[in-house]
């Protein structure tokens, strides 16, 4: 309905048109007043047109403003549930909708280099933020934090394991696979990766690597029993009711695994108070 003026103001600029058009063609006293009378008619037909657009075009321009208080947020996949938990607080105080795409940082970087409509970006890891160049760097700020850990199906006979050195991944697999995020380029397959060359344990159990797109698909080949190992971070394997942590990775075999944040270079206003917000919830967000 906020939109009919448009059609008003068309259909008055018609029917003043037609009324000039007519006043023009007769050429008698009569027809001059009745000119007159015409030309007056259309131009107050005209200012009513142009009255109701001036007062519905506040109304119009404030429901384009509620539909636009929407932000977008790219996030590692290991923050599914933390950002969830924090994006429905932030909606509930604040009134802006937070459209969250949750996967891994490496194909969330590359989609915000070429052009994905983003306004807060959050890695897990600090080298793809730094690769990801559209990005306001002085925003950014490292969040939060997490651990990597060796995971088996909840109903495994494998209760505990020591990782250190020496430690044997390959033959603690025996002919089964282990699943982590592609090592290639997703930050908790980085992680791994070099983890288990700082142990001296890569090369045997390179062959049997499983590699995911991203950490949740990772813990889902575990959870569902096609792998009986898998390499995830601690607050993912927490929340995954069908599998286990069997063992922790030392924090000196890896780089330290930190979460930073960052709004993109286009972000919205809207997207300012959404980072305030995240940096007040950290010690609530579950990491």
């Amino acid at each position: 309905m906020h939109d009919n003026w448009i059609i008003y103001a068309a259909f008055g600029v018609l029917v003043c048109l037609l009324l000039w058009r007519i006043a023009t063609q007769w050429q008698n006293a009569e027809a001059a007043n009745l000119r007159i009378s015409l030309t007056i008619l259309g131009i107050v037909a005209l200012a009513m047109v142009v009255w109701q657009g001036v007062r519905l075009l506040p109304v119009g321009a404030t429901t384009a403003h509620t539909k636009d208080k929407t932000i977008t947020v790219l996030a590692a996949a290991s923050l599914t549930n933390a950002l969830d938990d924090v994006d429905t607080a932030f909606t509930k105080q604040s009134g802006i909708k937070v459209v969250a795409r949750y996967g891994a940082s490496s194909a969330l970087a590359k989609q915000i280099e070429q052009g994905a409509p983003a306004d807060v970006f959050a890695s897990a890891n600090l080298q793809w933020m730094d690769h990801c160049v559209h990005k306001k760097g002085d925003t950014r700020v490292n969040l939060l934090g997490n651990k990597l850990v060796l995971i088996a199906a909840k109903d495994a006979k494998i209760d505990h394991v020591t990782i250190g050195p020496g430690f044997d991944l390959a033959k603690l697999a025996g002919a089964g696979r282990v699943a982590t995020g592609d090592v290639r380029e997703v930050p908790v397959g980085l992680y791994a990766k070099a983890a288990l060359e700082r142990l001296g344990a890569w090369a045997a159990v390179e062959p049997k690597m499983a590699m995911a797109e991203n950490v949740r698909l990772a813990l889902g080949l575990v959870a569902r029993g096609e792998v009986p190992l898998g390499i995830a971070y601690e607050t993912d394997a927490k929340i995954e009711p069908a599998v286990k942590i069997i063992g922790v990775f030392p924090d000196d075999t890896h780089d330290p695994i930190i979460y930073p944040v960052a709004l993109t270079a286009n972000a919205k206003t809207d997207a300012v108070r959404y980072l305030s917000f995240l940096r007040s919830q950290n010690s609530e967000v579950g990491l």
